[in-house]
């Protein structure tokens, strides 16, 4: 096991896992960025370190400083959380060059599952479902047009490197297929750098569920159940939960074996998630996340594991500590993410927090860097906490999340809080009957106008 961990990233993901790792008996190493000094995870790690200027590329995504911040303090292995260099394979490498241990899946695995087009065909080979589209990129417009003519309209064109829902476009018919089709290639290239598209049948009204799945490296592989994340805004993630309430036992069991054995025939190691869009009983491939997920703890809460210590057992060579047959489901789990962000338009509002108070008592989880007195800098994302509760099902998770909702108190910024508010008084919510398009009809009528 290693003595010592260097946390590559920020916030409460770099808070989340500093507590694992003295759980562990395991020495942490925070890096910050100037205008992080005063950061809670810098706060709370056995020794810190600046890595640079506030900016992303000169700090947190800077490799060289990283690097030598591993050899100043003698960390032998780098958590990277999610976000930054999690899914980088080139900083993978450049750790493994250096004899030191990334804390997630082989360069290998994440190149392969960082192109839309190769992790597709990888997912055909491993026996996953995927949605019908081109067999690879879509060079021109004519061949567009013959792709979306063969499968039928609606179809929606995305960039091959893409996500967060750039380089992403929907043609309902053959007049609308040239706009949807230069749009995307434009905005791929602006930017990733890259034009290159694909196109899938476009679902009408699916949810987004995702499966978490976990291997060692050594042949084990399992599945940790699904998460519903259907509700989203502009292709960002809202409000999480699990296990998803338009999923059967019959369904979780079948497409989680399939992704169990996908995980374990590829040799897969460390979490990863494999994202579906879900319709009338079939689960369609759109993606995998090779890193832990922001979402992780409602997983964590229905089956009672921790996530960020399994990631370290296994990147420390050790085989799963747990089998496909340990994990059995209890309750139901719901997170909110929320953001510094002024309603209606959602726009960053960072400043200093004057007055903060977390929610408690039973099944109530505040996953948050926060802190009174803390200044929440302009230069990442608006992210300042995720509130998780869990209940015996999901009638005392909703119950418990409007009291924690209630207790809570961020003063000196705005925040998303009184989305969730009103979220929850909906019958929609409340009986779980939505899909990925819901919660964008919802704000357009009840938020942003």
């Amino acid at each position: 096991m290693f003595d010592k961990i260097l946390i590559a990233n920020r916030g409460e993901i770099a808070l989340r896992v500093v507590r694992a790792c003295r759980e562990m008996g395991i020495k942490s190493v925070a890096v910050h960025s100037t205008a992080d000094a005063d950061a809670m995870h810098v706060r709370m790690a056995d020794e810190a370190i600046c890595i640079g200027p506030p900016s992303s590329a000169s700090s947190y995504l800077n490799f060289p400083a990283i690097i030598s911040a591993c050899e100043i303090t003698g960390a032998q292995a780098i958590h990277p959380g999610y976000g930054f260099l999690s899914e980088n394979a080139a900083f993978v490498q450049v750790v493994e060059d250096h004899d030191l241990t990334f804390i997630g899946p082989s360069a290998a695995h994440i190149r392969m599952m960082g192109d839309k087009i190769t992790a597709k065909e990888t997912a055909k080979e491993l026996g996953i479902p995927v949605v019908p589209g081109s067999d690879g990129g879509v060079p021109d417009l004519e061949t567009a047009k013959k792709v979306a003519a063969d499968m039928g309209y609606p179809v929606i064109i995305k960039a091959t490197a893409g996500g967060g829902g750039r380089g992403m476009k929907v043609a309902l018919s053959e007049k609308e297929i040239e706009t949807a089709f230069r749009t995307a290639r434009s905005e791929a290239k602006a930017a990733f750098g890259n034009d290159e598209v694909y196109m899938e049948k476009y679902l009408q009204k699916p949810r987004h569920i995702e499966i978490q799945v976990f291997g060692d490296g050594q042949g084990n592989g399992v599945h940790l159940g699904e998460r519903d994340c259907s509700l989203q805004r502009r292709h960002q993630k809202v409000f999480e939960e699990a296990p998803g309430p338009c999923i059967t036992e019959e369904e979780r069991k079948r497409i989680g074996d399939i992704c169990a054995n996908a995980i374990a025939k590829m040799g897969y190691s460390g979490a990863g998630t494999i994202e579906f869009l879900y319709e009338d009983g079939e689960f369609y491939f759109i993606e995998m996340n090779t890193r832990l997920q922001v979402e992780h703890p409602v997983t964590e809460g229905i089956f009672g594991v921790d996530l960020v210590r399994e990631q370290i057992n296994v990147a420390a060579g050790n085989k799963l500590s747990f089998t496909q047959d340990d994990l059995k489901i209890n309750g139901h789990a719901i997170e909110v993410r929320i953001n510094a962000e002024r309603l209606p338009n959602f726009t960053p509002c960072p400043g200093k927090i004057s007055q903060y108070h977390a929610p408690g008592g039973l099944g109530v989880r505040m996953d948050s860097a926060l802190y009174q007195g803390y200044s929440i800098p302009p230069y990442y994302d608006s992210l300042i906490g995720k509130l998780i509760v869990h209940g015996a099902d999901r009638t005392e998770a909703l119950a418990r999340l409007n009291r924690a909702l209630g207790e809570l108190i961020i003063d000196g910024v705005e925040t998303t809080v009184p989305l969730f508010h009103a979220l929850l008084a909906e019958p929609d919510i409340q009986t779980g009957n939505y899909n990925i398009h819901w919660l964008e009809k919802w704000l357009a009528a009840n938020i942003e106008n």
